[in-house]
Formats: C-alpha cells, structure tokens, sequence
C-alpha cells in the first residue's frame, strides 16, 4: 500500500515524530541541546543525512540482496554522515567543534536506519525523500524548541552564539531577556534535557487530547412520555 504524501508529512512533523512519539535519537537530542543554536545543527545534519540516505536505499532497493540488505544501509549513512561532518570541519569549523562526537554519532541513530529498512527500501524515491525530509523536519523542530527552552531557563537568552552558524554578523541575533537574570544552570545540564523533553511530551499530549480530539455531540435527553 503507497503512503500518500499527506501521510507522510504528518507522520513526520506530528503523529511519529521521531523525538516526541518514537523516543529515538535521544542520545544526541539530549546532550547537545543546551542553546537554540546547537539545536538547530544537530537537526539540519540530521535532516540532510535522512534525506540523502531515504534516497540512496529507495535507488538501490532492487538491486541489494536481502542478505546483505542492513550492512549496506548502514554503509551508506556513513557515507553521508562523514560527508557532512567534512563539510561542517571546512565551512562551520567552531559548530563543530561544538557539536563534536555527536556528528559521526548519526550514523547509530536508530531512526536513520529505521527509516532507511522500514520505509525507504519499500518504496520509490520521490516519497523516501519526502519521508527523510518530513522526519528531519520533526526531529529539527524538537531540537530546536528543546534547545530554545533550556537556553532561556538556563542562561536568559535566545540565539547566543548565532555566529557560529551564520557568520559573525550573526553575534548581533543574540537577545538577551534578563541582564540581571543569573541562569538557572540545571536546565543547561544532562536532567534538563530530561525535564525539557518531557515538557514537550506533555505539551504534545494535551493538545492532542484537548485541542485536536473529535468533539462528540451531547447525546440526547430522553422523551418522557405517558
């Protein structure tokens, strides 16, 4: 049965996010996320690697034997990850420095392979790449409001750092919401990653149960009669 567009998208952003519902990845979600910034790195090589990935297994799923089906996958998200990793080394070299061990770590990230053995070698490339694409999108916008909330409780900013990313014009994006804020250094910690999360988790589960729920009509009030 073909996945329609529609149904990949929201199972990417919302209804299998990899973060929030499938709870894979975790490793780099939580140790990286202290500011927005590395946030958003981990998630965009995340996102590049599921997208090249998703296409390349979807090219060679006819030709692959079963047998040796995982080691090429795995082979193949090595490949893109170590290609992303020297990209980051020549053009964002202090991100990377940053980000460190987490880089090359995508290469284990169940939800990569995942991916790769229960989607994309299943189907045409079009929709892997859509598949890879929607999946990182999730992964990166989790990232990304995880990192947010632990550098505003953590330190009273938003966007520090900036210039690591964009370049040194960038230091300007810096906004700070507190000067007098001291920071609150549990939340830039390992357990504040866990609280964040599971922020997220609940916020996720209250909307879907109160916002997102079908409204049921009042049943109706029974006739007496006589």
């Amino acid at each position: 049965m073909t996945t329609s567009a529609a149904e990949i998208t929201s199972n990417g952003l919302w209804k299998n996010n990899v973060a929030l519902v499938q709870l894979l990845g975790l490793c780099p979600l939580l140790a990286v996320t202290s500011s927005t910034i590395n946030g958003i790195g981990l998630g965009l090589a995340t996102m590049i690697t599921l997208i090249l990935s998703n296409s390349l297994v979807s090219m060679i799923r006819n030709i692959v034997r079963p047998e040796v089906r995982l080691p090429v996958f795995v082979l193949i998200i090595a490949s893109v990850v170590t290609i992303i990793e020297l990209s980051m080394q020549a053009w964002f070299y202090d991100l990377y420095l940053v980000l460190g061990i987490f880089i090359p770590l995508i290469v284990t990230n169940c939800s990569i392979i995942a991916r790769a053995e229960g989607f994309a070698s299943r189907n045409t490339i079009a929709l892997s790449a859509l598949d890879g694409f929607m999946m990182g999108l999730g992964f990166l916008i989790v990232l990304t409001l995880l990192g947010l909330i632990r550098e505003v409780v953590g330190s009273g900013t938003i966007l520090a750092n900036a210039d690591l990313m964009f370049g040194p014009a960038a230091a300007l994006l810096k906004i700070t919401l507190n000067p007098e804020y001291g920071g609150f250094l549990v939340a830039i910690l390992p357990p504040g990653a866990f609280f964040g999360l599971a922020l997220l988790i609940v916020g996720k589960n209250l909307i879907e149960s109160r916002i997102m729920a079908p409204v049921v009509p009042p049943s109706a009030e029974p006739v007496l009669t006589t």
